[in-house]
């Protein structure tokens, strides 16, 4: 079996594990559940080492060190491109000042700032986590905190930019009216408060009934030092879980909405019904993958069961496909789908060369 050290990490909790006399290594069964995201697993074999502080945590990450850094560089890969990318549009965004009181791009902003905050704290994360590194407790809780809330606040802008193309579309005379720059921003700060409430409420707990070597010990990185108790796991994975049905509800009856109003309208009105109903269906394929997300925890747990070394496979590669990849394709293909925003692109990828039609440049 090949040799692993198991963290907390990636939604799996660390167990405590009483020092040998001789301050080395070795090797136990653990006979008790445990729960993080809903998930339960049981009778992992591991290996527990020490930190300098005397606690030991617990990181399922390759101990052998070419794999190790092959996974690494592999990050490292998927990582950085999109996070120049989405810093590209980010810029375009603010260039253009068209962008910065239509709504629909001012959220598309957002969305592209959280993705972007997402990949640097992960990576941040990864580079610690693959290098052993222990942090104070009272550092990672911030980290953790603003973690849990740029998860929430992805789905929570997806709903708001389908029911933003559900009022252009279905109510096109009032949508002037009612899709202004200041709601918007009203809007996005009502997803930040939302998103903060559940690791502020978290936190809260957190200090007011941990004890004072809890808080005090050296620790990778992970939410679950934020919510140790195992009830807490099951109902923070639960209460994710119901939120992303509610959302994909209200964005179902979006897109049967426009589905209709693209059956009724004809000429323009249709080509731009037709045009959101796409939109719409770009919304739910990245809350698909939100829920992917979510779920390859259980997908993971039964290949645990069979082969530890399968298992690290099989959890990188979700890592990659749904943490990394989806969460940067998703904002890029719907900004290379908008013409608008797509020739902004080219007009300044191309150092703006006179490449694009004068009509366009007017409209960027």
């Amino acid at each position: 079996m090949a040799e692993v050290v198991l963290q907390g990490l990636d939604g799996f909790a660390a167990w405590p594990f009483k020092p040998r006399a001789d301050g080395g290594h070795r090797c136990a069964v653990i006979d008790s559940p445990v729960l993080s995201r809903g998930l339960a697993i049981s009778r992992v074999q591991i290996i527990a080492s020490m930190n300098a502080s005397g606690n030991e945590q617990m990181q399922l990450i390759q101990v052998d060190p070419v794999r190790r850094n092959i996974s690494l560089a592999l990050t490292q890969i998927f990582v950085w491109p999109f996070i120049y990318l989405i810093f590209l549009m980010l810029l375009i965004f603010s260039k253009k000042e068209a962008f910065r009181t239509e709504t629909r791009y001012i959220l598309f902003g957002h969305s592209l700032l959280v993705d972007l905050m997402f990949l640097f704290l992960t990576d941040f994360v990864v580079l610690l986590s693959y290098n052993f590194v222990l942090l104070p407790l009272h550092f990672c809780i911030p980290i953790c905190m603003l973690m849990e809330a740029i998860t929430a606040c992805a789905p929570l802008t997806i709903i708001a930019m389908c029911v933003e193309r559900y009022v252009a579309i279905c109510m096109p005379l009032r949508h002037q009216a009612i899709s202004t720059s200041r709601r918007a921003l009203i809007v996005i700060l009502i997803i930040w408060i939302l998103s903060s409430i559940n690791p502020f409420v978290d936190m809260f707990i957190l200090i007011s009934t941990a004890s004072r070597e809890y808080l005090s010990q050296l620790t990778h990185c992970h939410y679950e030092i934020m919510i140790p108790e195992k009830i807490r796991h099951f109902a923070r994975g639960l209460l994710y879980i119901v939120g992303l049905v509610f959302i994909l509800i209200i964005e179902i009856f979006c897109y049967v909405m426009i589905y209709l109003a693209a059956r009724a309208a004809s000429g323009d009105n249709k080509k731009s019904a037709s045009k959101g109903q796409r939109t719409i269906s770009l919304h739910i394929l990245q809350l698909f993958l939100c829920t992917a997300e979510v779920m390859c925890p259980y997908i993971e747990a039964v290949v645990m069961q069979y082969d530890i070394q399968t298992y690290l496979t099989v959890r990188f590669i979700n890592f990659l496909a749904f943490s990394i990849t989806s969460r940067a394709v998703s904002p890029l293909v719907y900004g290379f789908r908008d013409e608008k925003f797509y020739a902004a692109m080219v007009y300044y990828i191309r150092c703006k060369n006179n490449t694009i039609s004068s009509d366009t440049i007017k409209q960027i």
